[in-house]
């Protein structure tokens, strides 16, 4: 089995990135590996509000730190042997593939897989479908329990 050294997971506080977390510290601990924890504040939101209001910018970044310190303090409770945190600002599609991973010689990322719908993906467009395109390397995608169906439930139709 291949050694994973580096390993990427994104937060932004949904149910879906919390769980992808808790899979990628497992695995982390398993491999000894550091874990890179990161949220990228996509700026799009804020390319608008920014114009009016910069504290709305100040609070989402000020967000961001607390969030990333939290869940730093989760992966070393769980047992990771290393963990670095980084804040990033832009297209979270984007700075992972293109600036994040190769800048920290990632091999591995995390990927949780959305609920996102054909439509929303088409117009939007999904993060981990643009981090499995263009990642500089290995992803692993994990799919939330809630979203799989349970033992008693019918089985999938193909």
């Amino acid at each position: 089995m291949r050694r994973y050294n580096k390993i990427l997971v994104g937060v932004d506080g949904s149910n879906e990135s919390s769980y992808t977390f808790e899979q990628a510290c497992e695995f982390a601990v398993d491999q000894n590996a550091t874990l890179y924890i990161t949220t990228v504040i996509d700026t799009k939101t804020f390319a608008t509000i920014e114009r009016f209001d910069r504290q709305i910018v100040r609070k989402a970044e000020e967000q961001g730190h607390e969030t990333l310190r939290r869940f730093k303090e989760q992966a070393l409770e769980k047992g990771v042997p290393s963990v670095e945190t980084i804040l990033d600002f832009g297209s979270p599609k984007v700075r992972i593939t293109r600036h994040i991973a190769p800048n920290n010689d990632i091999d591995l990322i995390f990927a949780g897989a959305t609920g996102a719908n054909r439509v929303e993906r088409m117009v939007i467009g999904s993060v981990s479908e643009a981090i499995v395109r263009h990642a500089p390397c290995d992803v692993l995608i994990v799919r939330w329990d809630r979203q799989l169906p349970s033992e008693d439930s019918e089985q999938l139709e193909e």
